[in-house]
């Protein structure tokens, strides 16, 4: 997208508003693709909590993407948005084993991460296929928040209890028909992501009527200019020539699956913002925006970095700006970061804000969520409305008890 493509879609809109680009989520699922073609069979199941637009969600399943789910709410999300029930994995965390026989009687594909559900669903509903997820205790990354393949990561179950998961297999007669594994996010390194895969076909070994291998996700993509990201090509050639090896040794042509959510969406996303004021203190040149960490908290939660451009001056000598917002709390996106020169009522945009930004905005301070916009084909197309007073109030409850305590008192 160009510059006065957003600047165009800031003035129709509003801001702040998030932007998303058809072109680029089309370009990085057929990047992934392609990078794993000479395998029979690939699943791509598109990660819902990344970004989950109803319509993104639409775009994913006309491109053959699945979906990775884990909440019943996204499952349904996806339901509506069109895409079918086998084309579904649940993956949750720490839910209650209602809420996987709710998913399970659907006829999405579930995938278990703990020995107790595993145990008592295996128990009740033995014909139903089943996915273990398991934690190689390998790390992904550098950022401690989101690599959780430590050992005392909370998701999946360890490589060390797998006589545990076999004990519970032989004593419900359950059918396993998968097994996962997720390490976390932004990995660098293909050899330690081959390592980790080398400990689930290992696992994979233990289970006579697999259909699938998901291998997770957690690709790094680029956050700034000559920013270092997962070779995908690189990896596609490897993990292939492996995964194809691994078919044959077991004797079947199994399903390669992943989940891939950030590397599909991040680079797509825009996040448009008005300059509300520029603020001079003794030492530092502040930019005061008409947002804040209640529409993009990555920066404030996961000290992640978001290129910053003025669009409204890109070509505007450089100063050093605090990017700050109007949350009343410390909601900085950046420090001192080298911006071109920046006016009350400029329009700045954050670049990689299609991946856990709009997904993850609250109401904070009592501010509306943004809308959202898909560029496609050209034309910006509305696929959010901006929320308004009343959604903010719609699911209040005015109790009228005051007047009681009123009427009782006098």
């Amino acid at each position: 997208m160009e510059n006065e493509n957003l600047l165009a879609i800031a003035k129709e809109f509003g801001s702040p508003v998030y932007v998303y680009d058809s072109s680029k989520i089309i370009s990085q699922y057929n990047r992934l693709s392609n990078a794993f073609k000479k395998v029979k069979r690939v699943k791509l199941n598109y990660a819902v909590k990344a970004l989950s637009n109803m319509t993104i969600l639409k775009l994913m399943n006309s491109l053959g993407a699945g979906l990775d789910t884990v909440s019943i709410q996204e499952v349904n999300l996806g339901l509506k948005a069109g895409v079918k029930a086998s084309n579904i994995i649940f993956t949750p965390n720490g839910v209650s084993l209602e809420e996987i026989e709710q998913v399970s009687a659907l006829g999405v594909q579930i995938n278990i991460d703990n020995l107790s559900i595993l145990e008592q669903f295996g128990t009740k509903h033995p014909d139903v296929p089943v996915c273990i997820r398991i934690n190689p205790h390998v790390l992904a990354g550098g950022n401690s928040k989101i690599s959780v393949g430590h050992i005392d990561s909370k998701f999946g179950i360890s490589i060390h209890q797998i006589p545990h998961i076999l004990r519970i297999v032989e004593n419900t007669g359950m059918n396993i028909n998968g097994i996962h594994m997720h390490t976390g996010s932004d990995i660098l390194d293909i050899e330690v992501f081959l390592y980790a895969s080398e400990i689930l076909f290992e696992t994979a070994k233990n289970f006579k009527d697999l259909d699938f291998i998901d291998f997770g996700s957690g690709f790094k993509v680029p956050y700034k200019l000559g920013d270092i990201e997962t070779d995908i090509e690189e990896f596609g050639e490897k993990l292939t020539k492996r995964f194809n090896a691994f078919c044959k040794e077991y004797g079947k042509e199994l399903i390669l699956g992943f989940e891939p959510g950030k590397f599909l969406v991040s680079e797509a996303g825009y996040f448009l913002a008005k300059v509300n004021v520029v603020k001079q203190t003794t030492s530092t040149v502040f930019a005061g925006i008409d947002s804040g960490f209640n529409h993009l908290i990555r920066p404030m939660f996961y000290n992640s970095h978001h290129e910053i451009i003025n669009i409204s001056n890109p070509e505007g000598k450089e100063r050093f700006y605090s990017i700050v917002g109007y949350i009343c709390e410390t909601d900085t996106f950046a420090t001192n970061r080298r911006i071109s020169e920046i006016n009350e009522g400029d329009t700045i945009a954050f670049k990689n804000a299609g991946a856990y930004c709009f997904s993850m905005a609250s109401n904070y301070n009592s501010r509306y969520r943004p809308a959202e916009i898909l560029w496609h084909e050209g034309e910006a197309h509305l696929i959010r409305k901006r929320e308004t007073f009343d959604d903010l109030i719609k699911n209040q409850v005015d109790a009228d008890i005051f007047s009681k305590i009123t009427e009782t008192a006098s």
